[in-house]
């Protein structure tokens, strides 16, 4: 049974995707290929954030082929955004909305200017800490998250409960969330059902949908 998640108070967030999360790690200078969608291969700067990289291209192209289908009209939050690979590419291949929540401001301000520069105007970026975001009750909820924090932090399962109680997912919402190997099946809602689930390297990528 999955542990209520007020016994597991979040901490404030402290960099964004940063903390080793891969070997090849780098300094956040360089670009970030759209692979998918309207946008496709279109490059874009990457903010230069200790830490900061894109999450690879065979990774989001396994995903990717995870959610055909699912993508089209979705309303999707990207949490812990970095460089915003995740929700770009969902917009790019038709979600309705999304929302990015990015604590380095320098990482939010680029990724603001690269959405401008797609003259994207179904997107906001939110300088915020995602955590202490995702404690305040939902305004709208979200048919698609995305969850890649830093590794090592202990973000996962405390972020994981503050989406299921504070009213961001509905029924058949899914959450995708890339976290270190080393630490397992993460601690996630009890009618969160594993849907997909693949490691490559040092990172395991899960998808989940959310039942009633």
């Amino acid at each position: 049974m999955s542990r209520s998640h007020k016994s597991r108070k979040p901490r404030p967030q402290t960099s964004c995707r940063a903390s080793g999360q891969q070997t090849g790690q780098h300094s956040g200078a360089g670009k970030l290929r759209i692979i998918g969608g309207e946008w496709r291969s279109r490059l874009l700067p990457v903010a230069s954030v200790e830490g900061l990289r894109p999450t690879p291209n065979r990774i989001r192209e396994t995903l990717y082929s995870w959610l055909t289908g699912w993508v089209p009209g979705a309303r999707c939050l990207d949490a812990f955004s970095g460089t915003g690979a995740l929700g770009l590419e969902a917009l790019s291949r038709g979600a309705k909305h999304a929302t990015f929540l990015e604590y380095s401001p320098i990482a939010a301000k680029t990724l603001q200017s690269n959405l401008t520069t797609l003259k994207c105007t179904t997107a906001e970026v939110v300088h915020t800490d995602a955590s202490r975001w995702l404690s305040q009750t939902a305004k709208t909820p979200y048919n698609l998250v995305f969850l890649d924090p830093p590794f090592h932090k202990g973000f996962v399962a405390p972020v994981c409960h503050l989406l299921a109680s504070n009213g961001y997912l509905t029924e058949n919402s899914l959450v995708y969330i890339e976290s270190e190997v080393e630490l397992g099946q993460p601690d996630v809602p009890e009618n969160w059902q594993l849907w997909k689930e693949k490691t490559a390297g040092q990172v395991t990528c899960r998808l989940y949908r959310v039942n009633e």
